[in-house]
């Protein structure tokens, strides 16, 4: 395989990361001059210009400027206060992720909150031109289209550059154009297609909406041809990995074109019927709709997956992080090294906004404990994870079994020990890494999976949930405290990174490809259990012997979208996984969380609430530690629990019913009045 020739360049990426979504000055690179290609540059049309001739005059100028491209990536998690583009940093607007059924935002002043738990969403976009959680007109969505054409058409003109590294920056940027299309398509449908730069004033930099159709044949015609040509590495290694993580890669090419197939594939858009009919539906249902179910698509994803899974048996250099033994502790390390470790083998492509280890500037890890970042889990999403073993979680038949005490830890109280001992994790390690949750151990170390400490209190009244759960509001406002791509305070000093195609994901793909294109269950199964068998779970099958799993493949494709969920938590999966498949049901269902309430004796030998804490008030204490009679001597291992509806942001869907026009997102309505063939989503 071609291997790309960046000799010096070696940090330019870094600094663009610093600089996510500004395109700010070109930072002087040797003894070259300082030169300025921000948002002027963007807003003229550059082609012959003086600017143009000037960035691509110079192999250290178009080096940055490819690294600048980089930075307007979609970036997932919230980290910064600002109006600004890209969107998607922006804490104020929220994640997609919440309006799913796994997460509920409980910020009050994020667009998900006020825009769309209330149904008030409109068309039209505030004075800066935000409007939903994916703005058309604030996502760097058409600046980093024709930066990759600038890219694509330009290099060819660069002095003193390898040729191999000019192939490898065009192929960069057609994956950094297709990625940026997905995103966009995922939450509008068809776009209008650019195929070369912008010339002429900004008049005429206005195309129409394309079909959905021709808009996924334009993604996998810019995929397709990086991977004829061959020219990008299969994965950075070595001292590459350094400064060049984080590029595209040709296992990243592959990887993008499944995520896109199994889009399209899926009945959105694939289906005998469009998924929208009412009042202000579309003259041309072309841009949301394929026409009709072409079952073929499934054939393309499963044969993309086989390619895919072909060129890594031949290339390697990506694998499942296996655990180090048989504990909780080694599952979840494995887990949260697959994800969060910026080397982590399963990473097939990442997102960074920072270099830097401070956090000063990554307000996700900052504000981790504010009701900013407020993205409980909902009871909903806890119930989908498995026991241990890998057998469902039922909370009707648990119930009657008396399991619910010890549905998260279990242990052993003994004389001499105020805190529980042997404590063991129940659940799916998953879990763990996913939500806080009452009784597990809050310090987690970053080199292992061990945890020490206090435990999480997350009854009512509790050290750490205090009143949140009775209240229904903060952090713990459904009984569960977020820890995903956070790690409790175990992220903190680390460098910080989004990663939007892992390896796990193409092996659950690959598992869907299969049972949606007919082919053998048994072989779909197989590849869910290497997911699983990661964290120490038994086979899917044999763990749900009443679901007839090698059989059913309703039954199958329902078992796994809940281990998509458990297996992706916060990466947009859980969410476009409701909106591809339509499933109005799942966005209509009330969520809930989980009131704990811990339960002591009275003076009569009766149980009965109590609401205060038990760690910051009686553990290591002078008058409770030297006393094992003392009632309160003991970590409370005995609860009462109740399942309440989520009543903080309601969402109207719930009482209303599900409007399927939610399914994509208005366009602005300034962009659709001006009349260049931008046509409006169905409903809006």
């Amino acid at each position: 395989m071609k291997r790309c020739n960046y000799n010096t360049f070696k940090v330019c990426l870094q600094k663009a990361f610093a600089l996510l979504g500004l395109v700010a000055a070109l930072l002087p690179v040797a003894c070259t001059d300082q030169v300025q290609f921000g948002g002027a540059f963007l807003e003229k049309a550059p082609g012959g210009t003086v600017t143009a001739d000037t960035v691509f005059s110079n192999a250290e100028y178009t080096r940055e400027f490819l690294a600048n491209a980089y930075a307007y990536q979609y970036y997932n998690l919230p980290c910064k206060s600002s109006n600004g583009s890209p969107q998607c940093l922006n804490y104020w607007k929220g994640m997609p992720d919440a309006l799913g059924d796994t997460h509920h935002l409980f910020y009050s002043s994020s667009k998900v909150f006020t825009d769309y738990y209330n149904g008030s969403l409109t068309s039209s976009p505030d004075d800066k031109n935000n409007g939903g959680v994916y703005p058309y007109l604030n996502e760097h969505i058409w600046e980093t289209v024709r930066n990759c054409w600038l890219l694509i058409e330009n290099v060819d003109r660069v002095p003193n550059m390898p040729g191999s590294e000019k192939e490898c920056i065009k192929d960069e940027a057609r994956c950094l154009m297709a990625y940026t299309y997905f995103i966009a398509f995922r939450f509008y449908g068809g776009l209008p297609i650019i195929r070369n730069t912008f010339t002429g004033s900004e008049e005429e930099y206005t195309n129409g909406r394309e079909s959905a159709r021709n808009t996924v044949d334009f993604m996998l015609e810019l995929l397709e041809t990086v991977i004829a040509n061959n020219n990008l590495p299969w994965k950075y290694i070595g001292a590459e990995a350094y400064s060049k993580t984080g590029h595209w890669t040709m296992a990243g090419a592959m990887a993008l074109k499944c995520q896109v197939l199994l889009f399209a594939a899926s009945p959105l858009f694939n289906d005998n019927l469009p998924y929208y009919s009412g009042q202000y539906t579309m003259e041309n249902d072309a841009c949301t709709w394929f026409g009709s179910y072409d079952a073929s698509l499934w054939t393309d994803l499963r044969l993309a997956c086989k390619d895919f899974f072909d060129t890594l048996s031949q290339n390697g250099g990506y694998h499942l992080v296996q655990p180090a033994g048989h504990t909780q502790e080694d599952y979840r390390y494995a887990y949260r090294y697959s994800y969060l470790f910026q080397d982590s083998p399963e990473i097939i492509h990442s997102v960074r906004v920072s270099t830097s280890t401070s956090g000063n500037n990554y307000q996700w890890f900052n504000l981790r404990n504010n009701e900013r970042m407020s993205y409980c889990p909902t009871e909903e999403y806890i119930e989908m994870f498995p026991w241990a073993d890998g057998t469902p979680f039922d909370w009707e038949a648990d119930s009657l079994a008396g399991r619910l005490d010890t549905m998260f830890v279990a242990g052993d109280s003994l004389p001499d020990y105020q805190l529980l001992q042997n404590r063991r994790y129940t659940r799916d390690p998953r879990l763990y890494e996913t939500a806080a949750v009452n009784g597990a151990l809050q310090t987690i170390n970053w080199g292992d999976g061990r945890t020490s400490g206090q435990p999480y209190e997350n009854w009512v009244g509790g050290t750490t949930a205090g009143t949140q759960p009775a209240t229904n509001t903060g952090i713990y406002a459904t009984g569960y405290k977020n820890l995903k791509y956070i790690a409790g305070d175990a992220y903190d000093k680390q460098y910080p990174q989004w990663s939007p195609l892992l390896l796990s994901d193409m092996y659950l793909t690959y598992a869907e490809a299969i049972i949606q294109d007919g082919g053998s269950l048994a072989e779909a199964i197989g590849y869910i259990d290497a997911v699983r068998a990661r964290v120490g779970l038994g086979g899917l099958a044999e763990c749900n012997p009443t679901k007839n799993l090698t059989g059913n493949r309703e039954a199958l494709l329902e078992e796994l979208l809940r281990e998509r969920a458990c297996e992706l938590g916060l990466q947009g999966a859980r969410y476009f996984d409701l909106i591809r498949y339509k499933r109005a049901a799942d966005f209509e269902k009330p969520l809930h969380g989980l009131r704990i309430y811990w339960l002591k004796k009275d003076s009569d030998g009766n149980w009965q609430r109590n609401e205060e804490q038990w760690y910051n008030k009686y553990y290591d204490t002078r008058s409770v530690r030297d006393n094992p009679d003392h009632p309160m001597y003991y970590e409370p291992s005995h609860f009462e629990f109740e399942r309440f509806e989520i009543t903080t942001g309601s969402r109207v869907w719930w009482n209303k019913g599900f409007d399927t026009k939610w399914y994509l997102q208005p366009f602005p309505i300034t962009e659709v009045n001006k009349g260049y063939g931008l046509v409006q989503n169905p409903g809006w």
